[in-house]
């Protein structure tokens, strides 16, 4: 196997960090930036960062000619982001949809709010259960969603059932390319960049990459003896959609990709103390877990993506040898892809309490690599 891969995480702003970098520097940038929501009251996640055009120029400065950018963003706030990279100077080539059966929908009980505000909140003593959980003071049974209380006044009763958002269910990606230089063909010559690695990354019924119903999953390359292999003429051309595989037609067409299992989330972070700390789909609007119910994890990063769905992203904009940026690093989920698909990596990440799991588990990706690992998503 060829030399590893080289990882360097640099703390701080990202935004000063890039502006500091050469231009022309990188190959690929595949990114997972604050949603700009407030999420769980974290302060990097409502800064305005991600709309910031000055961050998205110093993207498109240290990046080669024809290099793309993939950058996840939020379903109410992905516009403005894409606007943002557009007005860097992007051309956005298209958007990718990550769909997933598994969202928790945070909307306000109407009915419940009108009894609140007339003083005559509904009594709660029959229970209720969230994402699949009951009150552990109560014998209910666990029933799957959210069951509401009974509505105590005429008005509550006469809104029952209505409410504020609906679940989520896919997070978009933006897919830009920083402009050309002369012809693609040209481009590819000179710079290494500017296509994507459609055969590396089309759709087979593998169980090289993590699995899926019935141990259906996977795109078309895996290593060679070099950590590198240019794929196949067979199997689906990669879509604009990615998939959690909840249905047969979905993981037959497009490539499947689950969210993270505490499992991967948690490997390589046995040396870090386990605490109870929220995440997108645990507790009720962002409250912190119940001991009794919740899980334990070193990773306490909310929003980690699954290292398939981030192994399949760089592999499908990054050339053999290059090197990817990723101006958020948060928990290292890109940092720890590049790694297993034989690529270099810079992470920039501000947030000082993230950067030991980062540590953790870049040291872990080095270390499956090296090892040739083929279960590389352990329960």
């Amino acid at each position: 196997m060829s030399d590893a891969p080289v990882v360097d995480v640099r703390n701080g702003d990202c935004r000063e960090l890039i502006a500091a970098m050469p231009s022309d520097s990188v190959d690929a940038i595949v990114t997972d930036p604050p949603y700009e929501l407030g999420f769980m009251g974290k302060g990097w996640d409502a800064s305005g960062v991600a709309y910031d055009v000055t961050l998205w120029s110093e993207c498109l400065r240290v990046l080669k000619p024809g290099g793309h950018l993939l950058a996840f963003g939020g379903t109410r706030t992905f516009h403005r982001m894409a606007c943002a990279i557009e007005d860097a100077g992007f051309e956005i080539r298209d958007s990718i949809y990550w769909l997933y059966s598994s969202g928790f929908p945070k909307s306000h009980n109407v009915s419940k709010g009108i009894d609140k505000a007339a003083g005559a909140l509904a009594h709660e003593s029959k229970g209720f259960t969230v994402a699949g959980r009951t009150d552990k003071n109560l014998p209910n049974p666990k029933v799957k969603g959210y069951v509401p209380p009974e509505p105590a006044t005429d008005a509550a009763k006469q809104w029952r059932g209505w409410g504020t958002a609906l679940k989520p269910a896919h997070e978009p990606i933006v897919l830009a390319r920083k402009p050309l230089n002369g012809t693609v063909a040209d481009n590819v010559k000179r710079y290494g960049v500017g296509a994507l690695n459609i055969d590396g990354t089309r759709v087979l019924t593998d169980d090289r990459f993590g699995g899926g119903p019935r141990g259906k999953s996977g795109f078309a390359a895996g290593y060679d003896s070099d950590g590198w292999t240019a794929g196949s003429d067979k199997g689906r051309w990669p879509a604009n959609v990615i998939t959690d595989g909840t249905t047969e037609a979905e993981w037959v067409r497009y490539f499947f990709c689950p969210k993270a299992s505490n499992g991967e989330r948690n490997a390589g972070l046995d040396a870090l103390p386990a605490t109870f700390a929220p995440t997108m789909n645990n507790g009720i609007g962002g409250k912190e877990h119940d001991p009794e119910t919740a899980t334990a994890k070193q990773n306490t990063h909310p929003t980690v993506k699954p290292l398939a769905l981030m192994r399949y992203l760089v592999r499908l904009v990054t050339p053999p040898g290059g090197t990817v940026l990723e101006p958020f690093a948060g928990s290292g989920t890109t940092l720890a892809a590049a790694i297993l698909e034989g690529f270099n990596a810079i992470g920039c990440e501000l947030t000082e309490d993230y950067l030991p799991i980062i540590a953790g588990r870049v040291q872990w990706a080095q270390q499956q690599r090296a090892n040739k690992t083929e279960s590389l998503f352990p329960e």
